[in-house]
């Protein structure tokens, strides 16, 4: 029997394997909403409260699973809101895939209600943007968006729904379930090249990155590393797929980058480049190697073909899976070098800077680093959105083989809750952490609300100064005395969650945040920690009231 477009298009993502899609409603896809309804709990709909949330949570479901985060949202505002997680799954790497409702096919091109050129908008931020325009081609068109989201760099694909493809009905047949691609493995010769050039090297170095590295892989590049004694360093924020306890691993290569990896990239003679996207942050700006010839001996292995020679021309550039690449290094064996010395400087030096300085604020975070160390399970998942306040899960965390970090590489602001809450939902099982800002909690605070209805429970921990730290610095050192636009009145975070059904406490000295952080643990409903970092963040918090009366004060009303 002929079945609707959307009905359609659930049962085909429902066979391909998607069992969570994150979104805010909207009349432009009512038939795939209909659809959702009878899927008997196998596809979930996680009914967020503003689209930039939804598609941070579908990033960071494929950021952290591999599979594509399923984002569904309304045309016009709806996609554009949702854009902020397009760009972040691209700059991360992440595989999504955005549905976004468009207006009936007869009322293209006439600037109807909401009308956006999807093509224009997503075309440059997405890996693919297309349009479907005909009921029959749902099967051969999500089909290729989930494969182009998966394969090569993982990525964001976005597809535009019109309303009255949707409801037209259609006798296609659905997708099954898809058979795997597999990527592309190694050129034996290749390989033995790059070993060869390694053992060659004076100070070789290892710089990796990517999401998705499979067990065997992590454990292949770790044997190959230690057992060579090549130091190894992580692209930003991909600290968490190699064991930060290994004596080889020598810290993180991206914002704020660290005095000693800086050295080691520049003063390296040989790099091995496994899965790395050479962007800014890794790179301190493209000055830690010469563009487009580096002084270094490059050699990058990535699974896109596109990746290479893109901002550096490698000495050797393989095309091929960095999974697959480690296996076959470790498995040609260990080289023996005179860099021993090279590598333990750097581990020194990674070991000596984990431990942060006593910080001069009422909640001391270098004490609150070293607790959650302690305390944490080995397969816990912290997530944090951007600002000053990242250094300390991303700068001051041992992150073991079980952890994971789910931070964003465009730096966005209010990454970090949406992210735990998929996190949550993904493995409501582990124990996830937020770190938020201030301002950066402001940014998505409220989809604690969509956390509640949907069972996630994550703790959220508010590093709260007042400001918008990091702008505030920037500020300070280039107009000095010269401060606005920065300082920031804020709810009673504590009350807040209390309101969304969280557990809520504000913490004002380092010596209760021990005993506030194991009632944050044992909260069923998950739990917001507001940790006063400042001086500025021991001001009490206005009311909402006491705001609204000031400025009518303030108007002479």
């Amino acid at each position: 029997m002929p079945k609707l477009g959307g009905h359609l298009l659930v049962e085909c993502l429902r066979n391909l394997g998607a069992t969570k899609a994150f979104g805010v409603p909207g009349e432009s896809y009512l038939a795939v909403l209909d659809a959702l309804h009878d899927t008997g709990g196998t596809l979930d709909f996680v009914l967020c409260r503003q689209e930039g949330g939804a598609a941070f949570m579908a990033a960071a479901w494929g950021k952290l699973t591999g599979q594509p985060g399923i984002c569904m949202v309304t045309r016009g505002p709806g996609a554009t809101n949702a854009s902020i997680g397009v760009h972040t799954a691209m700059q991360d790497s992440s595989p999504m895939i955005l549905l976004v409702g468009q207006v009936a096919t007869h009322m293209k091109g006439r600037e109807a209600f909401q009308e956006l050129d999807y093509k224009a908008v997503f075309g440059p931020m997405a890996k693919w943007a297309v349009e479907i325009d005909a009921a029959d081609r749902i099967p051969e068109i999500i089909a290729r968006a989930w494969t182009t989201a998966t394969t090569g760099r993982p990525g964001p694909v976005v597809v535009a729904l019109p309303e009255d493809m949707l409801t037209t009905r259609t006798d296609a047949a659905p997708l099954q379930a898809q058979a795997p691609v597999h990527a592309p493995h190694p050129a034996p010769g290749a390989l033995r090249a790059a070993h060869d050039m390694l053992r060659g090297a004076e100070r070789p170095l290892i710089l990796y990155a990517g999401s998705h590295w499979s067990g065997a892989g992590r454990a292949a590049l770790q044997h190959f590393a230690e057992g060579s004694d090549i130091p190894v360093a992580a692209v930003f924020r991909y600290q968490d797929q190699f064991d930060n306890r290994s004596p080889c691993f020598v810290g993180e290569a991206g914002v704020g980058m660290v005095p000693w990896v800086r050295r080691m990239i520049t003063e390296a003679d040989v790099i091995l480049a496994l899965g790395a996207r050479f962007g800014e942050n890794s790179t301190d700006g493209y000055t830690v190697m010469d563009v487009p010839a580096p002084q270094q001996k490059l050699i990058h292995i990535h699974a896109s073909d596109a990746e290479l020679g893109k901002v550096y021309q490698p000495a050797l550039g393989l095309h091929a899976d960095p999974n697959a690449a480690a296996q076959a290094l470790a498995e040609l064996g260990p080289l023996h070098g005179a860099w021993s010395e090279w590598r333990a400087e750097g581990r020194a030096a990674y070991e000596a800077g984990l431990t942060a300085p006593v910080q001069p604020s009422p909640v001391d975070m270098a004490a609150v680093m070293a607790h959650l160390q302690d305390v944490l399970p080995g397969n816990a998942i912290l997530t944090n959105g951007a600002g000053n306040f990242a250094i300390w899960p991303n700068k001051h965390f041992c992150f073991g083989p079980g952890h994971r970090l789910l931070a964003p590489q465009s730096g966005a602001m209010g990454y970090g809750v949406p992210a735990a809450i998929a996190a949550k939902l993904a493995a409501p099982e582990r124990c996830v952490v937020c770190f938020a800002g201030d301002g950066d909690f402001q940014m998505t605070g409220q989809e604690l609300a969509s956390a509640r209805q949907a069972g996630a429970c994550p703790i959220v921990l508010i590093l709260n100064n007042g400001i918008y730290g990091t702008i505030r610095a920037h500020q300070e050192r280039h107009y000095p005395a010269r401060v606005s636009g920065t300082e920031m009145v804020s709810p009673d975070f504590a009350a807040l969650a209390k309101a969304y059904g969280f557990h809520g406490e504000r913490v004002e000295r380092t010596e209760d945040f021990a005993t506030a952080f194991e009632r944050a643990l044992a909260a069923p409903n998950g739990a917001v920690l507001d940790l006063a970092i400042s001086a500025e963040a021991l001001t009490p918090r206005m009311s909402l009231s006491a705001i609204r009366a000031a400025g009518q004060a303030a108007q002479g009303t």
